[in-house]
């Protein structure tokens, strides 16, 4: 059985105080930030069932929680998030585009909310780097996400799509940011 002395210990608590601060989370937050991702999935299965009239039928509240991971979490996981938000929106409209234009779609989204995440933390979460993320991200998903699909669609997919879109993508968006400023100090207290 081996002892540990004073200084042992002191540098042990130094070390474990460190580890956040060299780059990585502790396991502890790293469990803390998984659950928070299960549960803000979770809520994208409960949006895809809020949806906003459209042709293809997978226009919804699904990416606000994939938004919401940018805002509080990070770049990556909100990719995450808003990329399962979005393939659990089709398969409640049984893939209408089918799954390789899903899958394309499921990129988008976790791109646009990777982009989102990214302006806001250039900007320090300053209220101008907020709106330019929000602006950002609205005209990405709501514009750009269905000019991209021209190619497969034609261009009366993208006017059809277009303004519900851009609806749908400014109503996520605004909802996850509005919750991301409640829910910042509340989640992750200073």
């Amino acid at each position: 059985m081996e002892m540990n002395t004073k200084h042992e210990i002191k540098a042990e608590g130094e070390a474990s105080r460190n580890f956040g601060q060299q780059g990585q989370k502790p396991s502890a937050d790293k469990t803390r930030q998984l659950a928070i991702m299960g549960l803000l999935v979770a809520l994208s299965a409960v949006g895809s069932f809020i949806k906003i009239p459209s042709p293809t039928g997978t226009v919804a509240l699904d990416s606000a929680p994939g938004y919401l991971a940018a805002y509080l979490l990070g770049g990556s996981e909100g990719a995450i998030v808003a990329s399962f938000g979005h393939l659990l929106t089709a398969v409640t409209a049984g893939f209408p585009l089918g799954l390789p234009i899903h899958a394309i779609i499921a990129l988008q989204m976790a791109a646009f909310a990777y982009i989102f995440a990214w302006i806001i933390k250039k900007g320090n979460q300053s209220p101008g780097a907020i709106v330019a993320a929000v602006s950002a991200a609205t005209l990405l998903n709501g514009i750009v996400a269905p000019l991209l699909l021209i190619p497969f669609f034609g261009m009366g997919f993208f006017v059809a799509m277009v303004l519900p879109l851009t609806i749908a993508s400014l109503i996520n968006i605004l909802l996850a940011t509005l919750l991301g400023k409640l829910l910042k100090n509340k989640i992750f207290p200073a």
